[in-house]
């Protein structure tokens, strides 16, 4: 990982080598001037992550290095430093755009944290950066914002599946953006020059939905004064998303199969096949594993769909990546709303941070619309943010995997759950769960996890 490139001006001596020391030890790369003019002379040679810097110096202050280096790179952070500290000169200071105003003597700790949130800070910009530039690098491509890991691994599997034509069938909760992600494969694919059409199987009757799909030859039903073209036709060369793929009633099923297997569809009305060539994306927040046991879901349409799998975590599970979709939205909301705001308070930003997301992406999305809404200046703060948020804390239990557990295993799993968030205290643990604690102790015995659970 690139370290951050940090520029320290002061032009006392040992305040200088002290702090250049501290830093060298965090394992930053940094740079030590003894002046402002010094200063001046290193940011027309180097692009900084942050400048730290002395506000009374001679000739060149620190209010000029400021405002050089804001001129000359507006992402760069930049903390001021001073034994002069007044509120006038902190107001002057942020209102040019510096990030902090730390006085001395100073405490380390609180240095380092001022230090931290501003590289996280400056670390954000560029994510968003290099996302525009990708972005723009492909005008009109949908992407999928994510640095954590498992989105990286995903877009890697995402790059490498989309020209094979294969099928593919997505997994995941409510508002994790499966859609998105079709469209991203559709996009890099063979087939991006042609039709992307996605469709919700949930949302019609078996008979809407076959008359959608498929089309109806005139006269095929009362009200049917011509031919329609279903959306696998009209998809032809293209790419169909299935949404909601283990809704699709049986009948349904049967008809979907034979488009796969032989390229062929049959409107409802018609004798004569018609020839498709797609490619389907279906996704589902169900087990279909268990809806083929159970009989609900055919098991060889499940083989021909899960050709290649994806599994979309949800949001809880990528924290690191919230305050990048958070400023994602932020973007955009505040463009349509014709505001200018620049960014996200750290209170706030904490606020979102230690939210559980039941409702995924999608949630975060409509707290940060909200938040813009509600926004009246440069910055949410916590106050543009539903109250709730910070008044209650919750944790939301996720089953682990796609099949569903009897009872028994989910009220282990659960117990255990509880007794993890609650660092194996017992006690705590049964009061949480509104039993006594011999209760507890005997479920625990019955398992066999009396002893390992402390």
């Amino acid at each position: 990982m690139k370290k951050a490139k940090i520029l320290v001006v002061d032009d006392e001596q040992i305040a200088r080598e002290n702090l250049k020391h501290i830093l060298m030890k965090e394992g930053y790369d940094v740079v030590s001037v003894d002046s402002g003019i010094q200063a001046l002379k290193k940011l027309a040679t180097t692009d900084f992550d942050l400048v730290l810097t002395d506000l009374k110096m001679k000739q060149v202050d620190g209010m000029e290095v400021l405002a050089r280096t804001k001129e000359q790179y507006p992402d760069t952070e930049v903390i001021m430093i001073t034994a002069y500290a007044t509120i006038e000169t902190a107001i002057e200071a942020m209102q040019k755009g510096a990030y902090h105003y730390i006085s001395k003597p100073y405490k380390i700790e609180e240095a380092r944290l001022i230090l931290k949130r501003a590289l996280e800070k400056k670390s954000l910009k560029d994510e968003l950066r290099n996302l525009k530039r990708d972005y723009k690098a492909r005008i009109g491509a949908p992407f999928v914002i994510g640095k954590s890991r498992k989105m990286q691994e995903l877009t890697e599997m995402m790059a490498q599946i989309a020209p094979a034509d294969c099928s593919v069938l997505i997994f995941g909760e409510t508002g994790t953006g499966k859609e998105l992600v079709a469209r991203a494969i559709h996009h890099q694919s063979n087939r991006t020059k042609e039709r992307f059409l996605a469709f919700n199987c949930g949302a019609f009757t078996e008979e809407l939905l076959a008359n959608e799909l498929f089309g109806h030859e005139k006269d095929a039903f009362t009200g049917a004064s011509s031919t329609k073209i279903g959306l696998l036709e009209t998809a032809n060369r293209g790419t169909v998303f299935l949404d909601e793929i283990g809704d699709m009633p049986p009948s349904m099923q049967v008809k979907l199969l034979r488009v796969i297997e032989e390229r062929s569809l049959l409107r409802v009305g018609g004798t004569q096949p018609v020839k498709v060539d797609i490619r389907i994306v279906a996704a589902t927040n169900k087990d279909l594993t268990k809806e083929v046991e159970t009989g609900r879901f055919r098991k060889d349409l499940f083989y021909r769909l899960n050709v290649v799998s994806l599994h979309l975590p949800p949001l809880s599970e990528r924290r690191d990546d919230v305050p990048l979709l958070a400023h994602h939205f932020l973007k955009r909301y505040a463009e349509a709303q014709d505001k200018v705001i620049e960014g996200i308070s750290d209170k706030a930003m904490d606020i979102l941070l230690n939210y559980e997301y039941p409702g995924n992406i999608r949630e975060l999305e409509n707290l940060v619309e909200r938040a813009v809404a509600l926004c009246n200046q440069e910055t949410i703060l916590p106050q543009h943010l539903p109250r709730e948020l910070e008044e209650f804390s919750f944790k939301v239990y996720r089953h682990p995997g796609r099949s569903l557990p009897t009872l028994e295993e989910n009220e282990r799993k659960y117990i255990l759950w509880v007794l993890k968030h609650v660092n194996g205290n017992k006690s705590a643990a049964a009061e949480l769960l509104g039993i006594d604690r011999v209760s507890l102790w005997r479920k625990l015995k019955r398992w066999g996890l009396d002893e390992s659970v402390e």
